[in-house]
Order: structure tokens, then sequence, then C-alpha cells
């Protein structure tokens, strides 16, 4: 995908405006449910994409497809545990993201039904070009949650697998290396700056089968036809 293209970046911004934030008040949302009431305070349970976008995340997903937000607040000193806290906070931003491209998949798939069942139809060479483009961002909807949700779960400081991680290890000694995970999240954030091929690679070798799994489901439970131009947009099959 040519993600600097113009046609890429006039997708990928309504796009990012969803994701991002809603990846983000997840976290918050969850911390809140479970008594940290940090997030709520701060004003990021909110779907407001000003509150949550990090310039160099955003910078990232255009010119690379993988970005970040900026991390909601979290204190694990209100969680009754700490570790069970932490792991649900952690989990609910990438799950909110797979959501997403469940939910994109269905919706997409809706109207590929009506393509199909030719109650939308190519009249003419405008519709045909909207319908091509609207394939489009569907296929980069579902793909950008995806991989921001594989991207996140990466076990390296900031991101949320590192959270995940401690479920692995003493948690005395998690939290003594979480003092650490400042230096150690600055330094994973510029190796994939310098190398992003190393982490698209990574995520794509995950992405690739979810999204064919996401979209076959779609796909069985709608009955959509093999040969249904539109749905063959939508699962990048240009």
């Amino acid at each position: 995908m040519d993600f600097l293209s113009l046609t890429n970046i006039l997708m990928m911004t309504p796009i990012l405006l969803l994701a991002l934030p809603f990846h983000e008040l997840a976290h918050g949302w969850v911390a809140y449910k479970m008594g940290d009431p940090t997030a709520k305070d701060a004003g990021r349970i909110t779907m407001n994409p000003f509150k949550h976008l990090d310039l160099m995340g955003v910078i990232m997903m255009y010119v690379v497809g993988f970005g970040w937000a900026k991390p909601v607040p979290v204190n694990p000193v209100f969680f009754k545990d700490r570790r069970k806290g932490l792991l649900l906070v952690s989990l609910a931003g990438p799950m909110s993201n797979l959501l997403l491209a469940f939910i994109s998949a269905l919706i997409g798939g809706v109207i590929a039904r009506l393509y199909q069942a030719e109650i939308i139809t190519a009249s003419s060479e405008n519709m045909a070009r909207f319908l091509f483009y609207l394939g489009l961002f569907f296929y980069i909807l579902i793909s950008v949650n995806i991989s921001l949700a594989i991207f996140n779960l990466i076990p390296v400081p900031p991101l949320d697998g590192s959270r995940v991680l401690s479920l692995f290890v003493p948690e005395e000694s998690y939290f003594r290396f979480a003092h650490y995970e400042q230096y150690v999240g600055l330094a994973f954030l510029a190796i994939a700056a310098l190398f992003p091929s190393v982490i698209t690679k990574f995520i794509g070798f995950f992405a690739k089968p979810l999204f064919r799994s996401i979209t076959l489901f779609a796909s069985t439970v709608l009955g959509l036809e093999p040969a249904n131009e539109l749905w063959t947009i939508m699962q990048g099959m240009l």
C-alpha cells in the first residue's frame, strides 16, 4: 500500500480519528470501571481525538502504516488486584481495535451484499468510482485496526503487550523493571522509526491470517459470493 498517496491520506485521516481515540478511550473506560479515576480526571475517556493523538505516532501511521497515541494515565494503586487490573486495562485497547475491525467487516459486507443483490449498482462511471473507493476505505479501515491491535500487543514498553507480559514474571520484578520502561520505550520507538520494515513484517505475519479470518466470517454469515467485485476490493484483492 502506498501510505503517502493522496488517496490513502484522505482515507486514513477519518480512520485514525476513529481508531486511535477509541483505543485509548477503551483503556480509560476499563480502568475507571475497575476503580481508577485517573483517566477520567484527565479527560481521556472521550472520543475527542485532540485528547489522544501523538504527533509522531500519527506521522508514523501515515508513513509506514503503524503508530500510536498518547498513553492513557493509569494508577494501579486503585485496583484491588494490580496485576489483573493492568492486564485488563492493557488488553482493552487492542481488543477495541479488533472489535472495530470485526464491525467494519460486517458493515462492509452488508454493503457488498446489497451490491450483490443489485440493490446498489455501478449505474454510472461516477458511481463505479465511488464504490471502488468505498471498498478501498473498508479495506484500509479493517487493516489499520488489526495492525494497531497487533502493534500494541508487542511486549515492549510502553506498548500494551508489556503489561500483558507482567503475567509471566514475578510481580516485584516487573514493577522494578517498570521504572526503566520510559528508556526502553524510547529506544524501541527509535528503532521502529529507523527500521520500520522490521515492524511492518512482524505485524503482517499476524495481520494477514487475522484479516482473512475476519473477512471469511463476514462473507460466510452474509452469504457473499467470491465473484462479488465490491467485496473483492474490501479484501484488498484489487
